[in-house]
């Protein structure tokens, strides 16, 4: 067996005996007695096991007063079943495009899974078969970047970063504070306090062009203003300063929205004709008002009166798009 196998055995005698002498591990291991010490002195002194050798009785126990206090084992040991969906975890996680850069990391793991899993009734290939996860608006980003913003979040530094704003078509410059990380529709952001603008800002991992941490410490900010400042309005497009949005979608369209969640503090009703209610504050419209057009006319926008009329406006261009386009002329 394996040093990690070792390590579950020692652990499993232990937990299942009061004493444990120095032969019977040896021979359960079938190790010599010089790995046998290596062993157990790698447990107490990198793992924190509580083993003490009790010499009244000639051999080792746990120290019941602190056994589990720090104590882990390393690697993974479970049960087929508990394999089984860690594996179908994993596969899942290597079906997402944005989920690729966590991929990697945990093929190790993977690998040795199915080996534990192999002779078993379950089957990996059929969890693979079986399970597709399609990511439809996935942004490639370079793993480079992903790896040192995780690493400055870690590691609580700052990052300088070479940042492409997709809505002004520009680059800019930063130094920033990361916060965390956001995988939204799949797509990653970097929650952050940005010192070039002196204010907290959400980026878009992808559209990060360059990025290395700093010497300098990250500026902590208290969650509550991170969430005051990004969870408070509607979507990645958030901010302090929202408005509430009432919108009435017809009896047939409610069934599949009464089973939605659009945001954790929305408000809903059913009006006696099957119609829903759905209320939620936003601070910007342009991802709200995506959501809203593809319910079609299933939706209307009751309030406020400056929401409907970017619903308008929206409308009108597409139609005097769809007007002047080729496809008019097919219609």
């Amino acid at each position: 067996m394996d040093r990690t196998e070792r390590f579950y055995t020692i652990d499993r005698l232990l937990r299942s005996r009061e004493i444990v002498s120095f032969a019977t591990l040896a021979e359960r291991l079938e190790v010599s007695r010089a790995t046998l010490k290596r062993d157990l002195e790698y447990m107490r002194s990198r793992l924190h096991a509580p083993i003490e050798f009790d010499r009244a009785r000639g051999g080792y126990r746990l120290a019941l007063e602190t056994a589990g206090s720090r104590y882990t084992l390393p690697g993974l040991w479970f049960s087929p079943a508990e394999i089984h969906a860690l594996l179908t975890l994993q596969h899942l996680v290597s079906n997402l495009r944005a989920g690729g850069v966590i991929a990697p990391r945990v093929a190790a793991i993977a690998e040795r899974l199915r080996g534990v899993l192999a002779g078993t009734q379950h089957d990996e290939a059929e969890v693979r078969k079986r399970v597709r996860i399609l990511g439809m608006a996935t942004r490639a980003m370079a793993l480079e970047h992903f790896e040192r913003v995780g690493l400055a979040l870690v590691e609580r530094r700052r990052l300088a970063i070479r940042y492409y704003a997709r809505g002004r078509g520009d680059e800019t410059e930063r130094e920033i504070s990361p916060q965390r990380l956001v995988h939204y529709r799949d797509n990653w952001y970097l929650d952050a306090y940005c010192h070039l603008r002196a204010d907290v800002r959400s980026f878009s991992v992808d559209s990060i062009r360059s990025a290395h941490m700093l010497e300098a410490m990250a500026t902590e900010i208290p969650e509550e203003r991170l969430d005051a400042m990004l969870a408070a309005g509607y979507g990645i497009f958030s901010g302090e300063a929202v408005a509430w949005a009432a919108l009435r979608f017809t009896p047939e369209r409610a069934r599949w929205v009464s089973a939605e969640q659009w945001h954790p503090q929305q408000r809903t009703r059913f009006e006696p004709d099957g119609s829903f209610v759905l209320e939620l504050p936003y601070s910007d419209p342009r991802e709200l008002v995506m959501d809203v057009l593809r319910h079609g006319a299933e939706v209307e926008v009751l309030a406020p009166q400056d929401l409907r009329a970017a619903m308008k406006r929206m409308i009108v261009d597409m139609q005097a798009r769809y007007a002047g386009s080729e496809f008019s002329d097919k219609a």
